[in-house]
């Protein structure tokens, strides 16, 4: 599974995507009343000691190009990290990542006002089914809190997604990872110092099991956009919402029902035939060393990094 042809890059996809779903159980088995606060503040952490063995791939004479940009989106990140906690520990599995599969959508939206982008047919297609999809999973009777919060989380995506354009292209993505943590830790240890929640052993245990396997979904999607084309491959991230449903049925017993299917239906059908649109358009690219600088600069789909567009 190294990521060089496309079906090895596909089956690093679906395994990623499981892996950040698996992350997300750790925060769905958080007690409600959880602080969450304390929680951002060590997955954050302790994301951040994860990468310090790949800190050789720091670009020191450009350490902290960027910084205003790394610190909203930092800091942007961070309110996503929160509305997530939110979404997830109220709302089923499933219906939480669905919402969550708005962030594509709301970033063609974005790119339409900040970049002068123009939506193709199928893309205008895909907003309107995108946001229809979303309202026939919530239905008016169950829009809540918890619901904004995921709404909330998924703009936080979008934006993180479409500022990646602004960020340095010399700085690598293991460098771009690093500092928005770095830029991270300290408004998250304030929140949880103003939060004052009593230090808690099974939070540090979620934090470390979410901030682990988020990492490992990070890993995944590097192989597997490094030498293949992201227009080849990136509809098998859609593969997250079959796994939120399994994993709900299956651990919390979370049974979908018809407007659940028929929403995200409407969410990522339209997605998935985008991706299968370009990916014809384009020609399969087998690994060729010659090709790596093609093919980092091919992780960019739509406005994205994959591995820094700030999944939370």
């Amino acid at each position: 599974m190294s990521g060089k042809t496309v079906n090895s890059a596909i089956l690093l996809l679906v395994i990623g995507n499981a892996m950040a779903l698996i992350s997300d159980v750790f925060i769905k088995l958080l007690e409600p009343n959880a602080p969450i606060f304390q929680f951002a503040f060590l997955r954050c952490l302790l994301t951040l000691a994860f990468l310090l063995p790949l800190a050789k791939q720091l670009d020191r004479q450009h350490l902290f190009s960027g910084l205003k940009i790394h610190a909203l989106r930092a800091h942007i990140h961070l309110a996503g990290i929160v509305c997530m906690v939110i979404a997830l520990t109220n709302l089923h599995l499933a219906t939480a990542n669905a919402i969550f599969y708005a962030a594509p959508i709301l970033v063609m939206v974005l790119s339409v006002f900040l970049f002068r982008e123009k939506l193709t047919p199928l893309s205008v297609v895909a907003v309107f089914s995108g946001f229809t999809g979303i309202i026939v999973i919530l239905r008016p009777v169950e829009f809540n809190w918890a619901v904004i919060a995921a709404l909330g989380s998924a703009f936080a995506l979008a934006i993180n997604a479409v500022m990646v354009r602004q960020l340095p292209e010399e700085q690598s993505t293991v460098h771009k990872l690093f500092l928005n943590y770095v830029l991270i830790v300290p408004a998250a240890a304030a929140l949880a110092w103003w939060e004052g929640a009593s230090w808690n052993g099974e939070i540090l245990f979620s934090a470390a099991g979410s901030a682990l396997f988020i990492l490992g979904y990070n890993i995944t999607v590097l192989l597997a956009y490094k030498q293949v084309d992201a227009n080849q491959v990136t509809s098998a991230e859609y593969t997250g919402l079959i796994w939120a449903v399994g994993i709900g049925w299956i651990w919390f017993g979370e049974v979908p029902d018809l407007w659940f299917l028929a929403g995200s239906t409407m969410i990522v059908v339209p997605l998935v035939l985008i991706g299968l649109r370009h990916r014809r358009r384009s020609p399969a690219r087998g690994f060729n060393p010659a090709s790596r600088q093609d093919g980092q600069a091919a992780q960019v789909t739509g406005a994205s990094d994959p591995a820094v567009s700030g999944y939370p």
